[in-house]
């Protein structure tokens, strides 16, 4: 069960919460997030919840079943609204869309995204300074210094900024200058890196596993909630299955399923779950019908010369006309 604390409660109010519970048969653990205080209460006993909502210092109580509690829509029917500030936000309803290059390689890339990003009205860019390769060889980015460059030119077109933090060393200097951490799919069962996002106070997307289920994602999720973070954003981006004819298998089922699990915000990347530049438009377009409140795909000048992932990159034209589509689509979902 989830018991949500009154603000300001006095410390023996809550000891004499805790032990009421604890006297029922439920193991509790204490929560202090951004937006409020809670007790999560775990147990097997059949209670009548009426027992504790009239004491003392209780604000609510909600009984959840799910093994991931704080992500559950069970209890938090109102969706989960990320502000990132400058009116931007990625919510239910104001759909979010999220472009740029696998990684950042230059000044001359980024000025050249970004201008095509404001030319659309696209609010928010993603690249990687940290980058996850399958080989050593293979370039992995420019690191923090990269980051000071597009944080700089980034200000200046008033855009966001979303790049992935990959050990929990890189956070604090990721956060001086990022708008939202993204934990990559061979990054989201590192739980460590989990309970450090947990106590700092910046959105996160969590990307699902190459072969995890939602349940797992949504449990990696509760990691970073009950370490003290509820501005989370889940994303699917495609598993490993048998198939060979493309990159992954883009998991549209996971869409419509993680809206009804969980109040958080559900990205899709379409260029992750496909891999294959010619079919990212499509898949986007599927996804937003599938009820994803945004999209995050690459783009680049000239897809040929990406240091990375150029084979599933839009080049700006190819954007120009998605972004487009995405917004047509949006408003067709929205006369339903």
């Amino acid at each position: 069960m989830i018991i949500q604390l009154q603000p300001g409660i006095a410390p023996k109010q809550k000891e004499s919460i805790q032990q009421k519970v604890n006297s029922l048969g439920y193991k509790t653990t204490n929560v202090i997030t951004q937006e409020g205080e809670y007790l999560i209460g775990i147990g097997k006993s059949d209670i009548d919840i009426r027992e504790l909502g009239g004491l003392d210092g209780v604000s609510d109580i909600h009984r959840v079943s799910d093994g991931y509690k704080l992500v559950s829509r069970k209890w938090k029917v109102r969706p989960t609204s990320i502000n990132l500030g400058d009116g931007v936000k990625i919510c239910e309803g104001d759909f979010a869309i999220m472009s740029g290059p696998c990684s950042i390689e230059s000044e001359e890339q980024i000025v050249s995204v970004l201008q095509h990003l404001k030319d659309n009205g696209v609010q928010i860019m993603r690249g990687g300074v940290y980058k996850p390769r399958s080989s050593p060889y293979a370039f992995r980015g420019l690191g923090v210094e990269g980051l000071k460059i597009w944080y700089q030119h980034a200000q200046e077109f008033g855009i966001k900024i979303i790049t992935e933090v990959m050990q929990s060393s890189q956070i604090e200097d990721l956060c001086k200058y990022a708008d939202i951490l993204q934990v990559g799919a061979r990054n989201s069962q590192n739980f460590n890196l989990l309970d450090a996002l947990g106590e700092v106070d910046k959105p996160v997307m969590l990307k699902r596993g190459i072969s995890g289920s939602l349940d797992e994602l949504l449990q990696c999720a509760e990691y970073v909630f009950s370490g003290g973070n509820e501005k989370l954003l889940l994303c699917e981006r495609g598993i490993r299955s048998y198939e060979t004819a493309y990159r992954n298998t883009f998991d549209l089922n996971a869409i419509p399923i993680l809206k009804e699990k969980t109040h958080l915000p559900v990205i899709a990347d379409p260029s992750h779950g496909i891999g294959l530049r010619a079919y990212v438009e499509p898949m986007a377009l599927a996804a937003v019908m599938a009820g994803a409140d945004g999209v995050i795909y690459e783009s680049h000048a000239v897809p040929e010369k990406a240091f990375s992932d150029g084979q599933q990159t839009l080049n700006f034209a190819e954007s120009d006309e998605l972004i487009r589509k995405i917004r047509a689509t949006v408003a067709l979902r929205k006369s339903f």
